[in-house]
């Protein structure tokens, strides 16, 4: 029997009554699916560009599906599908935003890592920032660069962590739940970036702290995102952390 993932956990959470979808977005970076609301998360292909033998179902009729339909997609093994399955969760979700405080996961991390050994899943603009204020940073990585660690370390360096953050794209290749259970009970759980869902699912498989993105001007996000912006370049976005109550 395979094993209840994540997304198995955030599908179960969905409205049951259809949603429909509004538009789907599938930029160079970031991909976003309107239906309640607008929904990121990162766009990730695979290796290979115009790789014909996976292409996304129903490309170019996508928009004629409910929300919860394209949020199946997230369980697909073609990356760029469970982008856009990601995409749908997150149009779907409500979080109270009075519970969240307004901040970039990075001072976050800066605050509560002085000092600590920080395991970062994820390769994000703070960490120069980031290594200067901690005691050790492991950042591990699929494509690592000079100073990262393969995606192979994680089971010898998250163990030893105070402090762990995990990038919500491995959400999309679905490495997120290994990851958690990698996690000294002890340590602090972070789960961060614009593709986090906002639910509580998270803090029920582990994570302490949820930060992720509400976008406020759908229209900004939307033209920006067709033009190929990176996250730092995206405006009509606010960041939200929750931190478990």
């Amino acid at each position: 029997m395979s094993k209840h993932t994540i997304i198995d956990d955030l599908l179960a959470t969905l409205p049951n009554k259809p949603v429909p979808v509004r538009s789907v977005h599938v930029g160079a970076h970031w991909t976003a699916v309107c239906s309640t609301r607008c929904g990121l998360a990162t766009t990730i292909i695979g290796d290979n560009c115009h790789d014909h033998k996976t292409v996304v179902r129903d490309a170019g009729s996508l928009h004629l599906k409910s929300a919860q339909e394209l949020a199946e997609y997230a369980k697909s093994n073609y990356p760029l599908e469970a982008s856009i399955g990601i995409a749908a969760i997150n149009s779907l979700l409500d979080m109270d935003e009075r519970n969240a405080v307004e901040m970039n996961a990075s001072q976050v991390l800066m605050e509560k890592g002085a000092g600590k050994n920080v395991a970062l899943v994820g390769h994000f603009p703070f960490i120069p920032k980031l290594r200067d204020s901690v005691k050790n940073l492991w950042v591990l990585e699929l494509n690592p660069t000079e100073d990262d660690y393969p995606a192979q370390a994680a089971s010898e360096l998250i163990p030893k962590a105070d402090i762990v953050a995990l990038t919500a794209s491995s959400l999309i290749n679905h490495t997120m739940d290994n990851l958690l259970e990698l996690c000294d009970p002890d340590a602090l759980v972070m789960i961060l970036g614009p593709s986090t869902p906002l639910s509580p699912v998270l803090f029920d498989r582990g994570a302490n702290i949820v930060a992720g993105s509400r976008v406020l001007d759908e229209n900004d996000v939307l033209h920006a995102i067709a033009q190929g912006s990176t996250f730092q370049q995206v405006t009509g976005v606010k960041l939200l952390t929750f931190t478990h109550p």
